[in-house]
């Protein structure tokens, strides 16, 4: 007999999962390094990466663990959370998630691992989601038009402060009302944005809105503490004084009250977690943004609207799609990019599931509910702050140290306001004996009530705590969507059918260059709803959320490690928010300096559109700074614009690698000419996958960096959201991050507003990430990394040939992302850019990023987790498609009728009864042996943006055209 004599320990395969999200295998590697004429890793990274900043050293983490032993420590730290039955409300509330939604749509990749919808005809299923949500909201909120959705209440709530300001032409005045009864967190989130856009913060009781010359106003509907007031009045009086008016408005009151816009708003914001969608700590939730048609072509954000295919068919597609930053930079209002895609579809679905009899069911209950509280502790001698409510009462004169113990002996949390007045704020989850155990809470188990007997009472006296003039007398959700799917097969077969329209990493490669598709594994997704993750308030006590605070912090000291900064701020919820968070806290350390004057930011002419738009929202001038030939900055011009601005030199924002896919070698230079100018060094991170365990900006001369958790750490895009964007900076930065109203941070300036609603900003799919870096561990990231680069090297290789590779570093190499030049073939042919984005959908591909950073182009971005088989497919038909064209260039193809233009190939097409182009139906939609094995269909024809943009639609058609 053989015995093996390793220790049971080195038995188990902690590099399995690493084999199992790096997509080559060893011996890909070595056919792809020969490809290059390279014999290794090394030699590829000693030639890409220059040797000043490149880490000497492995990142000090822990050896990777398995997929069991991360899941059961984390399991661990999830257990340290205390799951109490919570109403403190204050926008965020527990709510049951339909079991069919949780799996269908929550837990389903063919939902979380799809893209923004940019290309709308493999995109049709989520776009008809989001229009669902967009009705959604229009019907709620009694608004024409809503966006798809924004990061969170208190930052649409900002951005609506900001819209105000630029659509009211007529106001003459900088400043801004909040009525007092607004939700902290959003007048927090508020307060930090007038700051920096200069504007002044009136905050006063609502009645007071007409007593102030302001150019707009914020009012809560209900207020914070519940009161639910006729807000008719008020905007008409607001109206008449020429202020614009925004209502931030608790979706689910919206089933039982007046909607805002029957009552004169010209902006409705609010969010629509409590929809199906777990409070997790925060976020993500997808907050919601209505307005006038007169605002349409201002509403940040996206926008899903109808237009036609080519065939003339019903299509939709996202409406004024070109964001407003890509447009107008540093004129910007706004740097929002992103949207909550996924939560936004399941709070629609959930108004699917429902619909509005269902709604008004859940609703009327949760205020039956409230109402019979009310009336017992009324009879009991318990005082209310306010005689109307609708979910929320707010009780006054008790004795709040006494219900406290009583509340933590039953593991229930309630809300405690300064003064010792008690919140309670009930949900769909609040049951009859929830009521019976509050009045023990509340009263002392002594108080001899009823809720059966209350019940009676309540209802034979028709009590209610919502005022006559609040109540809704107008119809919702009438569209047959919302009324058709009430079984749960039907509505199984409907999410079902909308994933088939879709492309995601379930079906093929997404080349997205700067976007980093990366594998989302299944156990980094696991733990998002686990109930000790998903069903903790965000505003829950510091001792009942310990687990979470362990299992952040851990996350932060892996970040440190892997960027080299010295501490991290998990607040911004998505890349834009951490861009502006890092600038904000070097304009915050400047001032705390004594140098507010600085107020210039340098920004490469390559940039994302982001940085300039974030760097105006900071109230700093951008002065741009040119590239040379080679796609680098121009250390010339970088020196000669830091000796102009000197003494108001404020910072530079760089992306590295570079916009243009490479390591510029210049990088240090860069950086050191902006510190002995006196500025502060802002590194993009959006292209951290070329850099963890090569490189680190903190080492190389960054101050402050984002992360963006959804690309480099394995949050999925949602199909457009959530995101996730921490900033990472050096220790002077650290105490100007943002800090938190309702949850201080320790080591933060009290007086250091938030950027977020929540103090951790999306907390719940923070162990996402986590759980990706502890299965990987240094040598893994590495490896990852460097798999990274030699992908996009041997795309570039194989491509050359056939297109021209726009840029390249030094040494003849790219980063983890090409930069491919349409240009040329677009003269000689007309074949555009676009032409090959569709027509990459009938060989089975999503486009890669289109003309961007240059117009013309094409960006490939295969991440590590690609294979070389799917990386090699991809490049069959690139260069396929290269041949097609050549056929169109030698006039074999009419220019105007061809496989390229006519993309993509439906099965519509192929049902014709006549086919007249000059190529077979087989090319048109079975291009390549791989389809022919496993097609994805795109669900429409190539669809027309003029169309959608000049005529805007955004609610959802008549079932007729769908039927059409």
């Amino acid at each position: 007999m053989v015995h093996d004599t390793r220790r049971l320990a080195d038995l188990a395969d902690h590099d399995a999962f690493v084999r199992r999200h790096n997509g080559p295998s060893s011996d890909d590697v070595a056919a792809m390094l020969a490809a290059l004429d390279m014999d290794s890793l090394d030699a590829l990274i000693a030639r890409s990466v220059p040797a000043d900043i490149r880490l000497d050293r492995d990142l000090a983490l822990d050896a990777p663990r398995t997929e069991p032993e991360a899941l059961d420590y984390l399991q661990r730290l999830a257990r340290q959370n205390k799951v109490f039955k919570t109403y403190i409300g204050q926008g965020y509330h527990d709510t049951h998630v339909p079991a069919v939604i949780q799996r269908n749509v929550l837990e389903n990749p063919g939902w979380y691992t799809a893209y923004t919808p940019y290309q709308p005809e493999i995109a049709q299923g989520r776009l008809e989601g989001l229009l669902n949500f967009q009705q959604m909201v229009m019907d709620l909120t009694g608004m024409k038009l809503a966006n798809a959705s924004l990061l969170d209440e208190a930052t649409a709530a900002a951005e609506a402060m900001a819209l105000c300001k630029r659509a009211n032409k007529k106001a003459k005045s900088n400043a801004f009302f909040v009525a007092d009864d607004v939700l902290p967190q959003t007048l927090d989130v508020v307060r930090t944005r007038a700051h920096y856009f200069d504007y002044e913060l009136i905050v006063a009781p609502a009645d007071e809105i007409g007593a102030h010359d302001v150019f707009g106003a914020l009012l809560q509907y209900p207020g914070q503490s519940g009161e639910v007031r006729d807000l008719a009045p008020l905007l008409a009086s607001a109206r008449e004084k020429g202020i614009m008016t925004c209502v931030a408005a608790d979706i689910m009151s919206l089933v039982l009250l007046a909607e805002p816009g029957a009552l004169g708003a010209d902006i409705v914001v609010g969010n629509t977690q409590r929809f199906g969608v777990p409070m997790g700590f925060g976020g993500p939730h997808a907050a919601y943004f209505a307005t006038t048609d007169k605002l349409k072509r201002s509403i940040p954000g996206r926008i899903i609207g109808v237009s036609q295919d080519s065939r003339g068919h019903t299509a939709l597609r996202m409406a004024m799609q070109t964001r407003e930053q890509h447009i107008r930079r540093e004129k910007a209002t706004s740097n929002i990019c992103t949207a909550q895609a996924l939560l936004a579809n399941i709070a629609g679905f959930y108004a699917v599931y429902h619909g509005a009899e269902g709604l008004t069911t859940i609703a009327t209950r949760i205020h039956r509910l409230t109402t019979i509280l009310a009336e017992g502790l009324t009879r009991s001698g318990v005082r209310l702050a306010h005689d109307t409510w609708f979910d929320t009462l707010r009780l006054t004169g008790v004795d709040a140290g006494k219900i406290h113990g009583r509340a933590m002996t039953h593991e229930i949390n309630l809300r405690y306001f300064e003064g010792g007045d008690i919140g309670v704020s009930l949900d769909e989850t609040t049951t009859a004996h929830d009521l019976d155990t509050l009045f023990d809470v509340l009263l002392g188990e002594e108080h001899g009530l009823s809720v059966m007997a209350l019940d009676e009472a309540v209802a034979n006296a028709g009590k209610s705590g919502i005022p006559a003039t609040c109540v809704r007398e107008s119809a919702f959700l009438e569209h047959p969507t919302f009324r058709r799917y009430r079984s749960e097969t039907e509505m199984l077969r409907y999410l079902k059918r909308l994933e088939n329209r879709d492309l995601s990493l379930t079906h093929a490669m997404i080349p997205l260059g700067s976007c980093t598709m990366k594998l989302n594994a299944t156990s980094e997704m696991v733990p998002i709803t686990w109930p000790e993750f998903a069903k903790i308030h965000p505003f829950a006590p510091k001792e009942q959320v310990a687990g979470y605070r362990q299992m952040i912090n851990e996350l932060a000291a892996f970040l440190v490690e892997v960027t080299g900064y010295d501490h991290i701020s998990m607040q911004p919820n998505s890349g834009a928010q951490g861009e502006y968070a890092g600038l904000v806290a070097i304009r915050r350390y400047q001032a705390a300096s004594g140098e507010s004057q600085r107020d210039v930011c340098l920004i490469p002419s390559s940039a994302h559109g982001t940085n300039p738009a974030s760097a105006a929202m900071a109230h700093m001038k951008v002065v741009v700074v040119e590239c040379d030939d080679d796609g680098n900055i121009d250390l010339a011009d970088l020196r000669d614009k830091a000796e102009q601005h000197g003494e108001r030199l404020s910072a530079i924002m760089l992306t590295y690698p570079s916009t243009h896919g490479v390591f510029e070698a210049g990088v240090r230079e860069a950086c050191r000419i902006v510190h002995d100018h006196g500025g502060q060094v802002y590194i993009d991170g959006a292209n951290m996958n070329a850099q963890v365990g090569l490189t680190r900006p903190g080492d190389f001369g960054g101050d402050v960096s984002h992360l963006n958790l959804h690309k480099t750490f394995c949050i999925p895009h949602g199909g457009g959201g959530p995101g996730m964007g921490p900033i990472g900076v050096k220790a002077h930065l650290a105490p100007f991050v943002p800090n938190h109203v309702v949850t201080p941070i320790d080591g933060v300036g009290r007086d250091c507003g938030a950027v977020s609603a929540a103090a951790f900003g999306s907390a719940s799919i923070l162990p996402i990430s986590w759980a990706y870096i502890k299965m990987m561990g240094a040598r893994g990231l590495r490896q990852a990394t460097e798999l990274a680069i030699l992908n996009a090297n041997y795309i570039a290789k194989r491509l050359e040939a056939h297109f021209p590779i726009l840029y390249r570093g030094n040494d003849g190499t790219v980063a983890h992302e090409c930069i491919v030049d349409v240009r040329p073939l677009k003269a000689a042919s007309g074949i555009t850019e676009e032409d090959i984005a569709k027509r990459l959908m009938d060989y089975g591909f999503h486009a890669p990023t289109m003309s961007f950073p240059v117009p013309g182009t094409l960006m490939v971005e295969p991440t590590e987790s690609e294979s070389r088989y799917e990386i090699d497919r991809f490049c069959d038909a690139m260069i396929a498609i290269r041949e097609e064209i050549a056929k169109v260039e030698n006039g074999e193809w009419p220019a105007d009728d061809n496989p390229l233009v006519r993309a993509p190939h439906t099965m519509a097409d192929l049902m014709d009864a006549e086919w007249t182009r000059p190529y077979s139906r087989e090319l048109g939609a079975f291009p390549s042996e791989a389809v022919k094995v496993s097609k994805v269909w795109p669900a429409v024809n190539r669809v027309d943006n003029v169309l959608g943009d000049r005529q805007l639609i955004c609610s959802c058609p008549s079932i007729d055209e769908y039927r059409d």
